[in-house]
């Protein structure tokens, strides 16, 4: 491998979320191997994320062709016709492991899980379900590794935020939305986005109202409701609760490039375990989050990658089940958030 210049892929093709945390590993790479070229393979619906992302140089689209043979002859010859001589597998799937090893790459990094593994020379054990440490940091490891095997030993580390749009353009959009909804320029803005895309469990609708109609900020606040497509409905909804409180609604019916942009605006961002909160922590925002407990779903597992003293986590008391979100105590939430992020 050309050490000052290789060409790696690094392949993380499934669900937005996932694919955020990705980020921390990608800008680990870029910042220990400045002269690299860094590929990622994600599919269609978060390519446009991809091609902002300020440690990626080109982006593949898995278009996830039906069957597994066929997926990966097709990714074999995507692979092959960019010459890489690497791949860092974070995601490990029968089809994209077999493409790497039919692509001939020299170099296959993978976790040494699921039958997948044998299409790859390097391995790396981990134990994900035993849920130890953040997912991002698990993505990490794998760069981590291969740092290591490419004889980089002094690692330097990185921060957030991984993504970052222009303070200007982000003041104006700001100006402008808070022009269109009569929003005071003292407000702060309180993200809440109730859709979950079935990811993890969620608080109720009532939860979700109970906690906005509690916030406090001696400035004051304006609740902005998010959706992604196919959530308008649970918006609608909360929105219907709300009587009262100072809120308007914002549908992203305009790609995740500008939803991000939008995020970028918040002071807050509120939801349950989805791709928007590892979004908006990518942003560096301040975010509150709530998951299960259980051990496959838990805030440390799915922690999000904003600094520290930026992030909020909730999940059921310990004398409730696991899955019982309808436990957690909406009211003393709002009172944590407001205390925390609003003040």
């Amino acid at each position: 491998m050309n050490s000052l210049h290789p060409r790696i892929l690094v392949v993380r093709n499934d669900k937005l979320g996932d694919f955020m945390l990705a980020w921390p590993a990608l800008a680990l790479l870029r910042a220990n191997m400045p002269g690299a070229r860094i590929s990622v393979l994600v599919p269609g619906y978060t390519a446009p994320l991809a091609e902002i992302c300020p440690s990626v140089d080109d982006v593949l689209v898995d278009l996830k062709l039906p069957g597994e043979l066929r997926s990966a002859r097709m990714l074999a010859r995507l692979m092959k016709q960019k010459e890489f001589s690497a791949v860092i597998t974070l995601f490990s799937r029968f089809d994209t492991g077999l493409a790497a090893w039919l692509a001939g790459i020299p170099y296959r990094l993978a976790p040494a899980t699921k039958l997948a593994q044998i299409f790859y020379n390097r391995h790396l054990v981990q134990r994900r379900s035993e849920s130890a440490k953040p997912e991002y940091e698990y993505n990490a490891d794998l760069v981590r590794r291969f740092l290591s095997d490419n004889g980089i030993k002094d690692i330097k580390p990185v921060a957030p935020p991984y993504l970052q749009f222009d303070e200007m353009d982000i003041r104006e959009l700001k100006r402008k939305f808070r022009e269109t909804h009569g929003i005071p320029g003292t407000h702060k803005l309180v993200f809440i986005h109730p859709g979950h895309g079935g990811s993890a469990n969620n608080l109720s609708l009532i939860q979700y109202a109970a906690l906005a109609r509690n916030l406090y900020s001696r400035l004051g606040h304006h609740v902005v409701l998010t959706a992604g497509p196919g959530e308008e409905r649970q918006v609608r909804e909360l929105s219907a609760l709300l009587a009262g409180v100072p809120h308007c609604s914002y549908f992203s019916h305009s790609g995740l490039v500008q939803f991000a942009q939008y995020l970028q605006m918040s002071d807050v961002f509120i939801s349950g375990s989805t791709g928007p909160l590892h979004l908006a922590a990518a942003l560096n925002r301040c975010t509150a989050a709530f998951y299960p407990r259980r051990r496959s779903s838990t805030a440390l597992r799915w922690q999000t990658m904003n600094d520290p003293h930026r992030r909020l986590a909730f999940a059921p008391p310990l004398e409730a089940g696991e899955d019982d979100m309808a436990a957690i105590d909406a009211v003393q939430c709002a009172g944590e958030i407001s205390s925390h992020f609003l003040q």
